[in-house]
């Protein structure tokens, strides 16, 4: 009975298949971060816009999204919407999908940072004559990043995991290019290891990317701090 074989798990660590899985991975969670963020931010602004039809339409935005398994909506976008003549495909319904679903997030983080700057800040910058939407760009977006920076490190290395759901619309990223070659070689646990390898130095690369861009702005905060006193 075969149980494990490590001439099969190194064979497969380092298999072009599987790596080409690994970097279509790369690519759909920074993808999915950049559609994800630049509407998480859009759909925080409507909910701090102060319009009661605007912030109702975010917050039920969030709780449709944040409310629901991803992989029903990943399934209802790719299988439900050519009932209505959209048809997409793979790659577009995974890359919506997921846009949409971390969004629902995101808009709750940049949210949250924003609402920490204090209001006397904005109420200064207006005082110096400057717009609203100058007061945002140079003095509350800003600070507010700098806040930002951690739960969205934490939400960059959960969507990397998170991608393996689109194998289920048979998206092929590493997980469904794992079960690909399970199904043709039947190594299972050598397989799914191998992925979980991938997968863990993916993550771990990120979050010295993170460490470095937190120790970054964490300084360049700590430097204004120490020149205004």
């Amino acid at each position: 009975m075969h149980i494990w074989s490590w001439q099969g798990f190194f064979d497969y660590l380092f298999n072009p298949f599987l790596l080409e899985g690994a970097l279509t991975t790369l690519w759909l969670t920074a993808a999915s971060l950049v559609c994800g963020l630049v509407l998480g931010v859009l759909v925080a602004l409507m909910r701090l816009s102060g319009h009661r039809g605007l912030a109702g339409l975010a917050a039920f935005y969030c709780w449709i999204f944040r409310g629901t398994p991803l992989l029903v909506q990943l399934l209802l976008i790719y299988t439900g919407l050519p009932l209505f003549g959209i048809r997409l495909g793979v790659t577009e319904a995974a890359l919506l999908g997921l846009a949409l679903n971390e969004a629902a997030y995101l808009s709750e983080i940049v949210r949250s940072g924003i609402s920490a700057v204090g209001p006397g800040q904005r109420e200064a910058g207006l005082a110096l004559g400057l717009s609203r939407r100058q007061v945002f760009r140079t003095i509350t977006w800003p600070q507010a990043f700098r806040i930002i920076i951690p739960p969205l490190g934490n939400s960059v290395n959960g969507l990397l995991k998170t991608t393996s759901v689109a194998s289920v619309i048979s998206m092929e990223e590493l997980l469904r290019r794992t079960q690909i070659l399970i199904q043709e070689r039947f190594l299972v646990l050598e397989l799914f290891l191998a992925a979980a390898f991938w997968y863990l130095v993916m993550t771990t690369l990120w979050d010295l990317v993170q460490r470095r861009l937190e120790a970054r702005y964490g300084r360049a905060y700590a430097n204004t701090a120490a020149d205004r006193r």
